[in-house]
């Protein structure tokens, strides 16, 4: 008898076995299998908003720590308690002179350069880019170093102005370090902007997120061994600014020359001036807008009304608030070359279903954070230096009720400005700047940082409300729909359980509340916003990268 294949054995398939074609199943495998929003062509743009979130998170917890590191090593340094109190004020005040000041000097460039490299790359013009930016950043250099210039001329006065006779020296010597760091602040945001209008927002993280506040601390750390004053601090804070403008011009340069060069078209230079003369005013009225009434209630120091501590304490309230923003800001970067693109293309549905994702998601993400302010804000404010700075729990609540508010729109802000509305953009901060000026000198006479605190709260909101109206006018998409309910369920979860361990924990140390009350909050809320938060799409999103990641 023969071997089985000689005889045909193993040649043809047995009639009750089927062929099977393995290739051929696993297509019908994936049809059969629900699609999730990452899913297919149409998945992409959010699978690219996904990544870039996740990597903005790892950046924005290294931005959190080392800036409210930076903010606790200078409270503690100077003593804490009133005395560092009134050092971080002083400090606070030249940093953020510095930082709201360039974000009117670089004449909207860095908005400028998201949105034209990002139509430039969408139309097919790659060569266009670094040229484009080259103009930008020459734009912004002209602006800066003059009004820097001008700043370091004044800051006596200016410095007379925001303190008593005991402050005001110190704070004109932090202002005239502030205008040193003016340019480089600038010229850094216009050279990751260029990044980002690819879709590349590593290189802000790299350097704006992460190693500028940790360059800050260690050149600090240095200098105060010269000369240790509150001054020197800021001067730390320049130094920071040169050298990460030095690495935002490197990377740039590493991704943008790969392309035959293209000559700009006629005119660009009067394109983008057009488009940032509204947008200066508006970006500098945009970073003002969270500390006007911090520099009003420094202001009033003078008068009697505010002590230096408050407002030190205060601008440890701002900078606490501020965190829940940065989340925000974070998704925004990523969103906004999408915004460009998409409304360039005429693309309105695609565009407003990514806005509904984002914002959502966004708002998911800070839920946490802000019960967490609203529930052990003493405790927070206690890590910058004692008990002295609990005195602004009710200042801080009032601000993070704003702020969340701020959250709950979305990046309507920066789909009005990548739409091309900067105009509108101008008129929405000219007048939220006006409102806020004039509720902090109505109401910091009467109740001090309470109400420099309910005045920017109020300000925030009116001028969320009126941003979001312009977006659905002009661009006609808008952030909210039912699946926002889902997030009902975990942020009541989260919210139990935070103000349940913070009763069984209230007579114990302010860092155990605070460590204790935020663990066992984050652990109730994942699961439970895996379980109700997410919509269908989302959760056989998650469902099938988890299959992936167990089929490696």
């Amino acid at each position: 008898m023969g071997r089985p294949h000689e005889r045909g054995f193993g040649l043809r398939p047995l009639g009750y076995f089927p062929p099977v074609d393995m290739e051929e199943e696993g297509r019908l495998e994936s049809a059969a299998r629900p699609p999730g929003v990452f899913s297919g062509t149409s998945g992409k743009d959010f699978r690219v908003l996904a990544a870039g979130t996740a990597q903005n998170i790892v950046g924005l917890a290294v931005f959190v720590v080392g800036t409210f590191a930076a903010n606790i090593l200078i409270a503690r340094a100077f003593g804490g308690g009133g005395t560092g109190a009134v050092a971080l004020g002083i400090v606070t005040i030249g940093t953020q002179f510095a930082f709201i000041v360039a974000a009117g000097t670089r004449f909207g460039m860095d908005m400028a350069a998201v949105r034209y490299v990002a139509i430039d790359i969408g139309a097919g013009h790659p060569g266009r880019i670094r040229p484009l930016v080259g103009k930008a950043i020459q734009i912004a250099a002209a602006i800066s170093i003059a009004v820097g210039i001008v700043v370091y001329l004044v800051a006596g006065p200016v410095g007379r102005a925001l303190g008593d006779a005991q402050t005001a020296g110190p704070t004109a010597a932090a202002l005239r370090a502030a205008a040193v760091a003016i340019p480089f602040v600038a010229l850094t945001y216009v050279w990751v902007a260029g990044g980002r209008g690819l879709k590349v927002m590593r290189h802000t993280l790299y350097v704006q997120w992460m190693a500028q506040p940790l360059l800050w601390i260690v050149l600090m750390l240095v200098l105060w061994q010269i000369h240790k004053t509150e001054a020197m601090a800021v001067w730390a804070y320049a130094a920071s600014w040169c050298l990460s403008s030095v690495a935002a011009r490197f990377l740039w340069s590493s991704i943008s020359g790969g392309h035959a060069r293209e000559e700009l078209e006629p005119g660009t230079a009067s394109v983008l001036v057009r488009y940032g003369a509204p947008r200066a005013p508006a970006a500098l009225l945009s970073q003002g807008l969270f500390w006007i009434d911090y520099f009003v209630a420094s202001h009033f120091i003078g008068a009697g009304y505010v002590t230096a501590e408050e407002v030190g304490v205060y601008s440890a309230c701002v900078r606490v608030a501020l965190a829940m923003v940065l989340f925000l800001t974070a998704v925004s970067y990523v969103f906004s070359p999408f915004v460009a693109d998409l409304h360039a293309r005429g693309e309105r549905d695609r565009l407003d279903a990514l806005f509904k994702a984002i914002t959502r998601w966004t708002v998911a993400g800070t839920i946490p954070l802000l019960l967490l302010m609203l529930i052990v804000p003493q405790a927070i404010l206690q890590v910058f230096g004692g008990g002295r700075f609990a005195t602004g729990s009710d200042a801080l609540r009032i601000l993070v009720v704003g702020q969340a508010i701020n959250v709950s729109v979305g990046a309507a802000g920066f789909v009005l400005i990548m739409a091309g509305r900067t105009g509108w953009d101008l008129v929405v901060y000219a007048t939220s700047a006006a409102l806020d000026l004039t509720l902090a000198w109505l109401l910091v006479p009467r109740f001090g940082i309470d109400g420099a605190a309910a005045a920017q709260a109020i300000t925030i909101t009116a001028s969320n409300w009126l941003r979001l109206a312009l977006v659905r006018r002009f661009v006609g998409i808008f952030p909210w729909d039912r699946t926002y309910a889902r997030l009902v369920v975990p942020a009541m979860v989260c919210a139990v359980v935070m103000v349940a361990v913070h009763v069984a924990v209230a007579d114990t140390k302010w860092y155990v509340q605070l460590v204790t009350v935020a663990v066992l909050g984050g652990i109730a809320y994942v699961p439970a916003l895996l379980a109700f938060g997410l919509a269908p799409g989302e959760k056989v999103a998650l469902r099938n990268g988890i299959a992936k990641l167990r089929g490696r």
